[in-house]
């Protein structure tokens, strides 16, 4: 495979100089048409469909489009990938987190051991431990059965696992017989997020997962301290914090086999934390609060978007045209911002997770050999669910000076069904009309002489939509967009799974926190303000 910068591929350079030269020909209210929109939809896996009618794209800049897919090989290094070669340059590992649910490219091992075996022995694990909690054989110290599950975490340790129970918790509350285990999350150092979330519980029936894949992550363990110290403070006879906690941590970790947990469930070094929660990361959580049932069902619907992102015709394979039209509009069109909207209410937290998973992932300045890249990267991503973000910031993206890429997410049903009808509509079909309004106002505009309440238009937006937002659906979403992220990188050419980023505000967090004569000056000086 050849790994080349995306200033020195020949379609990069094609594609500039359409720009350039024919602007006119991609005037969004000139493209957009009926027959556009019915014609530019891709199945996504999961029930979910991808239209990109509204994007800035004709026939020519798709056509070089799919050559720079070609040209930077992306499905071929989707294979590599997928078949265990050791994509993760900087760290030199494998990026496995597809594995998690499923094989791709037949099984992929290490020293004899099967590591999508492994992956799976895990998920039955879990599943085992969360069956036997949920119908009250695993208790707590006092003898209380479970009722609560709080994660504790950071990173993609909390934002994925997060946003997944709440995407599924209204769906799974209408939909389930079976009675529900509450999921809280405690992620921040700060006090006050632990203690907002433990004020209310009832510590007798609240069990504590604990996440760290190198068991030393500092916030996470400093709440765990907290959380044991605030049950031990509690008073309540016979409570004992060690029948409280289980463990989501690598076998090489601190945590394995560590006295004090109930339990430990395993994930390695081939599983990137924003790319985390289809495995036990998020498994556990979620397997406790809805059963291991509905876990599957999501696993299900992440592999056929996984395997429909292997797809050669960029025409069939939804992610990867994501995926390009994103590096037209940055590298191209020049938009360094991108929003996710949501009109649904249980994917209210998806965009802080999408905020990792793309900035994390994609925030590089250099290739996969650590050389500096002389175009953009990833863009900044953003997002509030609709209609909320109508009253918010939707008017910069209307009529503000820079234009901001859209994605919208839709489903044809609510969750749960409730709805009331006020002025001969429902709830549902309000939300609806507005996701539909907006697209063709931003895209259409609307001239007025009066310049104040002029539209101008040709602002591009994508809709990934579907009927129903269930496991599934909800699956194939996340695979979506982190299959979008992967083929990206690999455009640009650079490392998508590590994150060197984060690092140095941990070291310099170390010194502040020692001794004061190792701080230097500014570290001091600043740390001083604070009465550190």
């Amino acid at each position: 495979m050849k790994y080349l910068n995306l200033d020195r591929t020949d379609a990069y350079g094609k594609l500039k100089e359409e720009y350039s030269s024919g602007k006119e020909r991609l005037s969004l209210p000139d493209l957009l048409s009926a027959e556009r929109i019915r014609s530019c939809s891709i199945a996504a896996g999961g029930g979910l469909t991808y239209n990109y009618a509204a994007k800035e794209v004709n026939e020519k800049v798709l056509r070089l489009l799919s050559d720079l897919a070609a040209e930077t090989e992306c499905i071929e290094k989707y294979r590599a990938l997928a078949g265990g070669e050791r994509m993760n340059t900087g760290e030199d590992r494998r990026v496995l987190h597809h594995l998690t649910r499923g094989e791709l490219a037949g099984p992929v091992t290490e020293k004899d051991r099967d590591l999508g075996a492994f992956y799976r022995e895990q998920q039955k694990r879990i599943a085992d431990f969360s069956r036997r909690l949920r119908a009250g054989e695993i208790t707590g110290s006092t003898g209380k059965s479970f009722s609560t599950v709080v994660q504790i975490g950071i990173g993609g340790s909390d934002l994925g696992p997060r946003a997944l129970y709440l995407a599924l918790k209204n769906w799974c509350r209408t939909e389930l017989k079976s009675p529900l285990l509450e999921a809280r999350f405690i992620s921040n150092v700060d006090p006050d997020d632990a203690e907002e979330v433990l004020s209310s519980l009832d510590f007798e029936r609240t069990l504590f997962i604990l996440v760290s894949k190198s068991g030393t992550t500092q916030e996470t363990l400093t709440n765990r301290a907290l959380v044991a110290g605030m049950m031990r403070s509690a008073g309540i006879p016979g409570l004992d914090p060690e029948r409280h906690f289980v463990a989501v941590t690598s076998e090489t970790s601190p945590l394995a086999g560590a006295p004090g947990f109930l339990d430990s469930f395993f994930i390695d070094d081939y599983i990137g934390g924003r790319y985390s929660s289809t495995s036990a990361v998020g498994g556990v959580v979620l397997s406790l609060a809805f059963g291991p049932e509905i876990f599957e069902r999501l696993l299900a619907g992440a592999h056929q978007a996984d395997k429909a992102a292997m797809e050669g015709d960029v025409r069939r394979n939804a992610a990867l045209m994501d995926a390009l039209i994103g590096v037209w509009e940055r590298n191209i069109c020049g938009y360094p911002v991108s929003a996710i909207l949501p009109y649904s209410q249980g994917l209210h937290r998806f965009p802080a997770h999408l905020q990792q998973l793309d900035m994390e992932s994609n925030g590089k300045q250099v290739n996969r050999e650590g050389s500096a890249v002389a175009y953009s990267t990833g863009p900044v991503i953003f997002g509030e669910p609709g209609t909320n973000g109508q009253h918010s910031f939707y008017q910069l993206l209307h009529q503000g000076t820079d234009i901001v890429p859209l994605q919208f997410i839709g489903f044809v049903k609510s969750q749960t069904g409730y709805d009331t009808e006020y002025e001969n509509s429902t709830s549902q079909q309000k939300l609806k009309a507005n996701l539909t309004a907006q697209i063709v106002a931003f895209a259409a505009g609307k001239k007025n002489s009066n310049l104040n309440k002029n539209f101008p238009g040709g602002r591009p937006s994508s809709l990934i939509y579907g009927e129903q937002l269930n496991p599934e659906a909800l699956g194939a979403l996340l695979a979506h967009f982190e299959n979008k992220v992967m083929f990206q990188g690999f455009i640009w050419n650079i490392n998508s799974f590590d994150q060197e980023g984060v690092q140095l505000g941990k070291i310099l967090t170390s010194q502040v926190l020692g001794a004061a004569e190792k701080r230097g000056d500014l570290l001091d000086t600043y740390a001083r303000l604070l009465k550190l």
